[in-house]
């Protein structure tokens, strides 16, 4: 499969096209969710959407001169689960948010002091279901500099950028596996520089480029 090198104008454009423009909702019969349970290399069920913990993530497309990055978090060492590794701001969902949005939102200016009059918001990937429980919603939208960040230490040890040609390059999606609690699970994998993305914002990120790529 090819590589999407696009300017932020042109992602724009293709993201505003193939996105869904609405979120998904669980047990919509049109769109399949997506998840752990489709890279496994024994038959897995598809877990249940309904029993999941309601999550949300911003999947942010920074307008840089330089071509478009994503802005990506490095989550606490000291967090009890998924400690230090690379995700995407987000989290639960809660009563009173109303939409996945607003949820991701929300859930990024807690975590690193994105304010959100720099988003706008371009349209939703499918649904990804996690080993852990989790039924994530992925919101796309674009970041206008200049901003400022301020980091919520307690959720988040840093924040940095990732080129989007880089990300968008099926070249750089590894397959990996290891055993978790007694099973052999595989899953997607992205080396850039020092930092490694895996797991859920590994697959979150695949889907992107499927879904682009047509």
């Amino acid at each position: 499969m090819p590589a999407l090198r696009l300017s932020g104008v042109e992602f724009a454009a293709l993201a505003q096209d193939r996105l869904r423009p609405e979120p998904p909702q669980p047990g919509d019969l049109i769109a399949r969710p997506r998840g752990d349970h489709e890279m496994q290399p024994q038959p897995m069920a598809q877990p249940d959407e309904a029993a999941a913990v309601q999550a949300a993530v911003l999947i942010p497309i920074v307008l840089r001169e330089s071509g478009p990055t994503v802005l990506l978090t490095q989550r606490a060492a000291a967090l009890r689960s998924h400690s230090a590794q690379v995700a995407f701001p987000g989290g639960r969902v809660d009563a009173v948010d109303g939409s996945p949005v607003v949820t991701a939102l929300r859930e990024t200016e807690e975590e690193i002091g994105l304010a959100r009059t720099h988003v706008r918001t371009l349209g939703y990937l499918d649904a990804y279901l996690t080993g852990t429980g989790y039924r994530i919603v992925p919101v796309v939208a674009l970041v206008e500099p200049p901003f400022s960040l301020t980091l919520n230490l307690h959720e988040v040890d840093e924040a940095f950028e990732t080129p989007l040609d880089f990300l968008l390059d099926p070249a750089n999606h590894k397959r990996e596996g290891r055993e978790w609690k007694g099973l052999y699970r595989t899953y997607y994998a992205i080396s850039y520089r020092d930092r490694y993305i895996w797991g859920a914002t590994a697959g979150m990120i695949r889907n992107l480029y499927e879904r682009l790529a047509g």
